[in-house]
């Protein structure tokens, strides 16, 4: 039986890093169900693909469950080391596509994708103006606060992940210290997400076995469509599947994903 979740109040993140290119299809499928029919995040929804140094965005403020660009996606099986996801309830920024989720930037010649889920109150950054929001939502001026702190460090290239994943833990604790900052930020191959009330992820690796939606009766039987070198990191705020063993991330935690394993937090 399908559920109605009326105790999530804010929107939902998805993400997926593996160790070779991928399609996100099954766990997206399940994830749009929650987008007006198992859950009421209504008010739009995006994807956002790496494919090689390109990045490929989907967005619309149609409730994914029914959004027709979200059919096309489904069928569509991209293949990609990197994919973030989100389903949105509106709680700063009217229903737009300018404050749909996946927000995309450039940082040191490389597209980043962020996504996120809770609200800031009165946060209001002094930003550079090298990144300006676009929009009117406390996610984007987020991540354009994140973006400047990594610009503030004056590399010319993007410095090694683990100097990256400290900075990114001292701007995300003054961040969070507004209010609720679950995200996910990611880019090419790799995958930060950070845990302030709820956010889980799964690692499927051989054996494969059969994993089933818990939002749809869908099932697919890994074993049937990898290789036993295939690793892949799943990323969810609640766990996709009601058959497999999930693991919940630790409130106040930055976790760091690569090869479709935690490599820190």
């Amino acid at each position: 039986m399908l559920l109605w979740y009326t105790d999530v109040a804010m929107c939902e993140l998805l993400g997926m890093n593996c160790n070779v290119p991928t399609d996100i299809v099954f766990s997206f499928t399940g994830f749009c169900e929650r987008g007006g029919r198992t859950a009421d995040h209504v008010d739009g929804w995006g994807i956002g693909f790496f494919e090689g140094r390109g990045c490929r965005v989907f967005l619309d403020v149609a409730p994914a469950c029914e959004s027709p660009v979200a059919k096309f996606v489904k069928t569509y099986p991209i293949k990609t080391l990197t994919a973030i996801a989100h389903i949105r309830k509106a709680t700063h920024g009217a229903v737009a596509l300018e404050n749909t989720h996946p927000f995309v930037r450039e940082v040191w010649g490389r597209y980043w994708l962020f996504a996120h889920n809770g609200s800031l109150e009165a946060f209001t950054p002094a930003l550079s103006g090298r990144f300006v929001p676009v929009g009117d939502t406390d996610s984007e001026r987020a991540f354009c606060a994140i973006l400047d702190a990594f610009a503030a460090r004056g590399e010319k290239e993007m410095p090694p992940l683990e100097k990256l994943y400290q900075t990114l833990a001292e701007v995300t604790a003054w961040i969070a210290s507004h209010g609720k900052f679950n995200y996910l930020l990611g880019s090419e191959h790799f995958l930060f997400a950070y845990c302030a009330t709820s956010l889980h992820y799964l690692i499927r690796q051989a054996p494969f076995r059969t994993a089933h939606l818990a939002d749809a009766d869908v099932t697919v039987d890994f074993s049937s469509v990898t290789t036993p070198k295939d690793r892949v990191a799943i990323i969810a705020t609640r766990p996709l599947t009601d058959n497999e063993e999930w693991v919940g991330v630790a409130p106040g935690s930055l976790v760091l994903f690569q090869d479709g394993e935690v490599v820190m937090g």
